[in-house]
């Protein structure tokens, strides 16, 4: 797998995500709360883009009429028809022993380490200020 630079950690602020294109695959990238997860953007029931998704929480209940909310902004429910699925690992909540979306490993780098390589060119200063989201894919 190579290392795709995606955005700097300032463009991607907590709560928000971000659909980029990754070797002709679509890929969302997620910020929950300053950790960042990757999933591929289709849904496995018929392939909706789940960047165009609503990002929830997991609802469960103890009996008929009495409702919990909990890892709310961590679930995010195809726009189609509903599936949902664990933003940090893609698993399913529909059918979790079967059904997953494939999860990408994120990384945040910083700038400096990014321009350093084993190439042999003529240079120039450079001083870069900001960390940057890097999905491997």
């Amino acid at each position: 797998m190579s290392k795709h630079v995606v955005a700097a950690v300032s463009e991607l602020p907590p709560g928000s995500r971000r659909l980029v294109n990754v070797k002709g695959r679509g890929i969302v990238v997620f910020n929950l709360g300053g950790a960042f997860y990757a999933l591929v953007n289709r849904c496995p029931h018929q392939g909706a883009g789940l960047c165009e998704g609503e990002i929830t929480g997991l609802v469960t209940s103890d009996r008929p009429g009495e409702f919990h909310l909990s890892r709310a902004g961590e679930i995010i429910r195809c726009p189609w028809h509903g599936w949902e699925f664990d933003i940090r690992t893609g698993q399913s909540w529909c059918d979790p022993s079967r059904i997953r979306i494939r999860p990408y490993p994120v990384e945040v780098a910083p700038g400096a380490r990014l321009v350093q390589g084993p190439y042999v060119a003529e240079t120039v200063p450079v001083r870069i200020e900001e960390d940057y989201v890097v999905i491997e894919a």
